[in-house]
């Protein structure tokens, strides 16, 4: 059986690590920006834009830790490390951007009835830089968004900071040519919704697995037929399936095996059973067997 290795790497820690820290940073500066520009032209859209991208820096920030948490070694208190701090985590990034709706929404809403004239020129500059600042470190993150559900948050941060961006463009165009002032604050409220689109998955995602349900990737009736298509195994039941972190997933089940089989056989069709879930991203498994005519008190045998 060839050797798996399914925690992250050196070079993929590296590469996501790197793209973390640029992320960051330039979107750390690009808040900035926002701010000094926001205030000085009394831009609402600008400034709940940079609202929402401070909280994204906070997020990446908090999608970084969790990364590196994820691989973190067992102790003897800890069984499975910090791994699961990373679904914490990913719980929390969700509720941080729910608050940033609601803010920005509030504000909005307020600023329809007094609209002030802005520059839309000022505007449009502005959100061109975001456009290639969030695009460009969200593409960084796209190979690695099915892998990894902070990783995924990040990409979706940052995709739909691009989306808005592009948002803000054409709302300072719009706001150049026409002096439609409440364009700004009607902007914002399209940010509200584009936020609440990616964060409800984020959070439904969230739940599921700090409750510890099924990962999303994993398919439970295929993973049966695995097992039960390995010669062998006459039937499975207890099977239980959740994650131990963002990207790793553990599961447990009993199988039920002819009465005839030999130690030496069981052993290798536990190791078979093991090496096919790795492909099917279970990243642990612990197997217990039964025998056919053994007796079972449970009514899932």
């Amino acid at each position: 059986m060839s050797d798996h290795n399914h925690s992250h790497g050196p070079a993929a820690l590296t590469g996501i690590n790197n793209a973390f820290v640029i992320g960051i940073s330039l979107n750390l500066a690009y808040v900035v920006v926002q701010i000094i520009v926001g205030l000085n032209i009394n831009s609402l859209s600008l400034l709940s834009d940079a609202g929402h991208n401070f909280l994204d820096v906070a997020g990446l920030m908090l999608a970084m830790l969790a990364f590196r948490l994820s691989d973190s070694k067992a102790t003897a208190r800890y069984t499975y490390g910090y791994k699961k701090a990373s679904v914490l985590i990913s719980l929390l990034n969700a509720v941080i951007l729910l608050i940033s709706i609601g803010a920005i929404g509030y504000e909005a809403l307020l600023r329809f009835r007094n609209p002030e004239p802005l520059p839309g020129k000022t505007i449009a500059i502005i959100a061109l830089i975001g456009i290639v600042i969030n695009g460009v470190t969200a593409f960084m993150f796209y190979s690695g968004k099915d892998k990894d559900i902070n990783i995924k948050a990040a990409f979706l941060h940052l995709a739909s900071d691009t989306l808005v961006s592009v948002g803000l463009l054409a709302g300072g165009i719009i706001i150049y040519y026409t002096q439609l002032y409440w364009i700004d604050p009607l902007l914002s409220i399209i940010i509200c919704f584009i936020i609440l689109l990616s964060t409800w998955r984020l959070l439904r995602d969230s739940i599921r697995l700090s409750l510890d349900g099924v990962p999303e990737n994993i398919d439970v009736e295929k993973i049966k037929s695995v097992i039960l298509q390995t010669d062998g195994v006459q039937h499975i039941h207890h099977l239980h399936i959740w994650a131990i972190s963002t990207s790793q997933n553990a599961m447990t089940g009993h199988i039920v095996i002819k009465d005839d089989m030999k130690n030496d056989d069981l052993v290798r069709l536990k190791v078979r059973i093991k090496h096919e879930l790795e492909h099917h991203n279970i990243h642990h498994t612990t197997l217990e067997t039964e025998f056919e005519n053994q007796p079972c008190a449970s009514s899932d045998c």
